[in-house]
């Protein structure tokens, strides 16, 4: 009830003058893993444009999501998101959003903002017509042929009912599926047809009574991996430095070795398979890359792009080899690290900062940045004072010392600045790993039964469940301990 009356006080207030506030571009990426920007350290993929943002403002280097209670990690990486609540406390998995928890665009909507939604939205029809005063196209699900998305325009009334049919096996059957959508914009990308709607709306706004906020989430680069030829013409597969932690399968049962995406390779997981995943990953990533430099470039010639913050992140990683593994549905670094720039009025230009982080912050960043109240139902903490430290000074590191990470009832991790604990429980069998990630950032070396790591398993053991005593309120919390 308490969360409830919060959202109520919210919306019987509006920020005044919001002509003065700064306005907000938003994008998100579909599985783009954190070490896939080239200013950013990864010398082998091409992406101009977010080098533009990394030099123009300030790169989160350790931004992670908190993991995921579906095998769709990005559905409750995205209602974490939205919400600025941590996993547990996000109602079911994602697949909706309780309307006591005020969305980000809900809440600038309710501050003044004219709001616009464009791409993917993986949390339900009515938490997207709570959010946005305008956008599309929106693609409601997780996935779909980039050439053939089956998106809706935008309702202003938020009705998204409309299916269309499609026939999954031609050759084979005249049986009909339905998918979600109003129409299909045939042999268009969904990257271009998301990327060209945001530059659209930019070069036609002209309110200049009401800032905008505009959310662009990319389908891409989750696969199946399909660009423009050109894009892949740009990488050559069999030049692509791997990894050092490519194994050819994960060396234990984790519990999800044959879930969906595990299945998108056979095993044993090859090197020329591999580097042909990879090619194809970041030309994908170069292609939306692309479609960015188009809505900057909108911006730049609408006069505004001197008053606008804009926020790049990921959903979550992605492993394409590494462990063994093909997906997200794991809980080591590939998988959770994502990659996080802001830039803008008020962040500091061409810096970086380590402090720990989760991408449900952003909610009470862009917040506080923007002058505006943080409702009573975000958990998240705003960067702010992270942004305003000296270069180079990471004294505020500190404000949050650990972190947090769980998969399912299958896995749970906790990591300080330097070391990190994932535990497994699968059908009542445990296994421990445990990573100094100073030392060994691909975790490579198990020290769990190292002599060396026996103080460092036994904290973090604690902390592992300090943290389920502190997060694990309600029926959400304890089916996903279940057997913990």
């Amino acid at each position: 009830m308490a969360m409830t009356k919060a959202k109520t006080q919210l919306k019987t207030k509006t920020t005044a003058n919001t002509a003065t506030k700064p306005n907000i571009i938003f994008f998100f990426t579909d599985d783009q893993r954190f070490d896939t920007i080239h200013a950013l350290g990864n010398s082998q993929i091409h992406t101009p444009n977010l080098d533009k943002l990394v030099e123009k403002g300030t790169a989160f280097t350790n931004a992670y999501i908190m993991g995921g209670s579906s095998g769709a990690v990005c559905m409750p990486s995205r209602a974490m998101l939205m919400t600025g609540r941590t996993l547990y406390h996000i109602e079911g998995e994602g697949q909706t959003i309780s309307e006591n928890h005020l969305l980000l665009g809900e809440h600038f909507k309710q501050q003044g903002y004219r709001t616009f939604g464009i791409g993917k939205w993986h949390n339900g029809r009515s938490s997207f017509a709570r959010s946005f005063t305008g956008g599309g196209p929106v693609m409601f699900g997780g996935m779909a042929d980039h050439w053939n998305v089956p998106v809706y325009n935008y309702d202003p009334e938020g009705k998204y009912h409309t299916r269309l049919p499609y026939c999954p096996e031609p050759l084979k059957s005249n049986r009909l599926e339905w998918r979600d959508g109003d129409h299909i914009v045939a042999g268009r990308h969904s990257s271009e047809l998301f990327g060209d709607a945001a530059a659209d709306i930019i070069s036609k706004y002209n309110d200049e009574e009401h800032p905008f906020f505009i959310y662009i989430a990319f389908t891409a680069p989750h696969d199946p991996r399909t660009m423009p030829q050109e894009y892949l013409d740009m990488y050559n597969a069999e030049s692509i430095e791997l990894a050092p932690n490519i194994m050819g399968a994960h060396p234990f049962d984790n519990g999800h070795l044959k879930g969906r995406d595990e299945r998108l390779e056979d095993w044993p997981r090859t090197p020329e398979a591999l580097r042909r995943h990879t090619a194809e990953y970041y030309a994908m990533i170069t292609h939306v890359d692309a479609q960015i430099g188009k809505v900057l470039t909108a911006l730049e010639r609408a006069g505004r792009a001197e008053n606008t913050i804009i926020v790049f992140a990921g959903d979550n990683g992605l492993a394409l080899g590494r462990h063994g593994l093909m997906g997200k549905q794991n809980l080591y670094e590939h998988s959770i690290h994502v990659p996080f720039i802001m830039c803008g009025p008020g962040i500091p230009q061409g810096e970086r900062r380590s402090a720990l982080c989760y991408l449900l912050d952003i909610y009470p960043t862009l917040c506080q940045l923007c002058d505006l109240p943080v409702p009573e139902t975000v958990e998240g903490k705003s960067l702010v004072p992270v942004l305003h430290v000296g270069r180079d000074n990471d004294s505020l590191t500190s404000m949050r010392d650990s972190m947090f990470y769980a998969f399912t009832n299958l896995m749970r991790a906790v990591r300080d600045e330097r070391w990190k604990l994932i535990e497994y429980v699968v059908r009542g069998c445990r296994t421990t790993q445990l990573f100094d990630l100073q030392n060994d950032p691909d975790e490579l070396i198990n020290l769990a039964q190292d002599p060396s790591g026996r103080e460092h398993v036994g904290r973090l053991r604690h902390l592992l469940f300090c943290y389920r005593d502190e997060l694990d309120t309600g029926e959400q919390g304890r089916q996903f301990w279940s057997g913990w």
